[in-house]
């Protein structure tokens, strides 16, 4: 599996700034997980009203009825803690496709750079993926 989609937005903006975006949004579906700090009630509804469920951790001081206070499946929990798989792609990129530079004099020149290293990223022979399976069974799990 490779790289699906990304977007580019300035160093400066907020990384929940393009899940407000209705372009960015059309294209995702399913669940999004995300760390605590992308908790916000606001941004649940909006993401949920587009069919996207927002996944989280608990914050330690959250309040009963936020967003992240509910029950979780068990599958949701183990994908959650696999979120150190996305740190290694971008460190990937970084490093090792050379994506990371600063100082880029022209436009044209950045855009290159970046497409350049993101091709370089899907002939990489080994990326890191989470193997994950499931089973269908008949039997009653007891907790």
């Amino acid at each position: 599996m490779g790289i699906l989609n990304f977007i580019i937005t300035q160093a400066k903006a907020d990384d929940r700034q393009p899940l407000k975006n209705e372009k960015f949004i059309e294209v995702v579906n399913g669940k999004l997980y995300a760390e605590k700090g992308y908790i916000s009630q606001q941004l649940s509804q909006l993401l949920f009203v587009d069919g996207i469920q927002l996944i989280t951790g608990i914050r330690n001081k959250m309040k009963t009825g936020s967003p992240g206070d509910c029950l979780m499946e068990l599958r949701d929990k183990i994908l959650l803690r696999k979120r150190s798989v996305i740190e290694t792609v971008n460190d990937e990129l970084k490093n090792m496709c050379q994506v990371e530079h600063s100082r880029h004099r022209s436009f044209a020149n950045f855009i290159t750079n970046l497409i350049s290293g993101l091709i370089a990223y899907c002939f990489l022979p080994k990326k890191p993926a989470i193997k994950f399976e499931t089973t269908i069974t008949n039997h009653i799990t007891l907790f």
